[in-house]
Formats: C-alpha cells, sequence, structure tokens
C-alpha cells in the first residue's frame, strides 16, 4: 500500500501568538512529505513507528468514547492494517517544527475517519473550525495541547490565514519570484526541539502581567502587521515588521532560542543582512530566517545549513 501523501509545513507567522488570538499564516512546505505504508517492519525505524501507531490507535478509541468530539473512526480497519505492519513512511524531520504529527494525523483521518469531510467539498467556514476541532483533539496525543492548524494545514495542503481563534480561511498568497533576492530560509540548528516544555514555558510566563502586555502591545502587533504585509505583497514593509518581530522574540523569548543562536540572532539585526525568528514552538529544530538579499545571508551564516523555501 502507498497511501496518498501529506506534506509538511511552515508558520511564517503566529507562534505563540495565535494561542492568543493574534493572526497567523501557515503554508504547505512539499519538500517533506509522509505516507501511510504496510510491508515488513525491516527496520527499527518502522517497527518504532508501527508501536506509535498502535498507541495511537488506542488513544483514538478514547476520542470514540468522548460524544462530544465530531469524529468517528473505522478502528475495526486501522488496527487491521497496524497488525499487518503499517508504519508512517515519512521524511519530515520530527522536533523540527516543520509538522511531522500534522502531516502523521491528516493520514490517519483522510484514510480511517468514517464520515470525513472531504478536500473537494467547499470548504466553508464552519467546516473548516469542525475540522481544525477535529485535528486538534486527534493532535494532543503527540503534545499534550494542539491548535489543530498543521494537520489540518497537511490535510489541505494550501496557504490557511489565521484571523483569530474561530476564523480561518484558505489564503492566496503572492506568488514566488523564483529569480528574486530576497527569500525565507529555514536555518538549522542541529538541536531537536519539544514542542510541550516549550509551550509550558510560554504558559508559566503568560502569568506575569508585565510578559502579557508585552504579548498584546508589541509581539501580537508585529505579528499581524508581517501577515498584512506579507499577504499585499509589501516586500518593504514586510522586512521592517520581521525586524520589529525579531527583536521582540529575542528580548522575550530567550528559552525558546538554542542558546548558541543568541549572538546570531543578534547580529542579523544589527547587520540588516537578515532577520531570524521562531519556527513553531522552538527550543531546536528550525528557526525561520528572511533576507532581502538570500548571498548576502548565506556569507553572514557561513557554516550553518540553509534551505530556501519562498522567493521573493
Amino acid at each position: 500500500m502507498k497511501g496518498p501523501l501529506f506534506y509538511s509545513k511552515i508558520l511564517l507567522f503566529g507562534e505563540y501568538g495565535i494561542i492568543k488570538d493574534s493572526r497567523g499564516l501557515s503554508i504547505p512546505y512539499n519538500f517533506y512529505k509522509g505516507a501511510l505504508k504496510i510491508d515488513d517492519l525491516s527496520t527499527e525505524e518502522k517497527k518504532k513507528s508501527n508501536q506509535q501507531l498502535l498507541s495511537y490507535g488506542k488513544y483514538l478509541e478514547s476520542i470514540h468514547q468522548k460524544n462530544e468530539t465530531p469524529v468517528r473512526f473505522d478502528l475495526k480497519s486501522l488496527n487491521q492494517d497496524i497488525e499487518r505492519g503499517m508504519y508512517f513512511d515519512s521524511s519530515i524531520p520530527q522536533g523540527y517544527g516543520v509538522g511531522s504529527s500534522g502531516a502523521l494525523v491528516a493520514a490517519i483521518y483522510d484514510k480511517y475517519a468514517t464520515d470525513k469531510i472531504t478536500i473537494l467539498e467547499n470548504l466553508n467556514q464552519p467546516k473548516l473550525k469542525k475540522l481544525k476541532l477535529i485535528f486538534a483533539e486527534m493532535e494532543s496525543f503527540f503534545h499534550g495541547k494542539s491548535s489543530g492548524l498543521d494537520p489540518l494545514n497537511s490535510y489541505l495542503s494550501l496557504p490557511i490565514l489565521i484571523k483569530s481563534k474561530d476564523s480561518i480561511e484558505p489564503a492566496g498568497i503572492p506568488s514566488q519570484t523564483k529569480s528574486g533576492k530576497g527569500a525565507v530560509f529555514l536555518l538549522d540548528s542541529g538541536i531537536v526541539g519539544e514542542t510541550e516544555p516549550m509551550v509550558n514555558i510560554f504558559m508559566e510566563n503568560m502569568k506575569q502581567e508585565g510578559f502579557r502586555k508585552m504579548l498584546k502591545d508589541r509581539f501580537i502587533r508585529h505579528t499581524d502587521d508581517c501577515v498584512d504585509s506579507f499577504l499585499k505583497g509589501d516586500v518593504k514593509s514586510l522586512f521592517s515588521n520581521v525586524k520589529s518581530l525579531s527583536k521582540v522574540v529575542l528580548e522575550n523569548f530567550k528559552p525558546m532560542i538554542p542558546q548558541n543562536f543568541h549572538d546570531l540572532w543578534k547580529k542579523g539585526i544589527e547587520s540588516n543582512a537578515y532577520y531570524l525568528k521562531l519556527c513553531g514552538s522552538g527550543g531546536g529544530g528550525y528557526i525561520l530566517g528572511f533576507t532581502e538579499d538570500i548571498e548576502k545571508a548565506k556569507q553572514a551564516l557561513k557554516g550553518h545549513k540553509l534551505e530556501v523555501v519562498y522567493n521573493f
């Protein structure tokens, strides 16, 4: 069996802010992908994935018993396939902020949900909201708490604009200029990040009035401005807003930035060669970079692995 492919995602803007109702913009990233497969579990990796699916199957059974979740699965087929050696064959790096669990959740929903909302339907607000709710419940097995956005992005394979907690819609983003010097890129921190501890730190910080004020007055404002300027294709204003956002993150989200990247982060802001921001929850994995001149950024970040994901 070779199932349909589900892609990784990049949350360009909105990390942490969307928990507190900022806007957000998430795009599919087709470089990494995963699919459900069945064959002999000949490697440790396949065995581990199969064992994870076994635990996940039990978790989905528990969702069935909670009648308020609007989803039902063909658990019999799922369990039979797991017994036959099903695993998730994925090139998406885990703990890197590009949605490895989201792609798995989307694949399971696509294959085993019995009354699923399909991507061919007219995806109006109520349907998108329902899908996001289902995916949040399904993905919380992996992170403790999930917004449902990563699986939604992977399932629809469309850019998604988050207007607020209750309002999401597919977004038209400006088409790429392949020959453009400007770029969004991924910077490999070389460390695997874990979502749950980072979200816990954030929730702890939210108990402080000063942090809440900073989030509302600066972090969310700059995030919203970044989303607006990106969607309008206003590159000049985008870089000004990303620089402001990068500064706020460096000042207030230090635990989420790997220690050996603090100076590199600062260097980008001071030199204007590039600006860094969190990709997902941080703590490791990828860091997202924005630059008006990719060659200049590569020089400034010599010795680090860069992956261009979007050209201006």
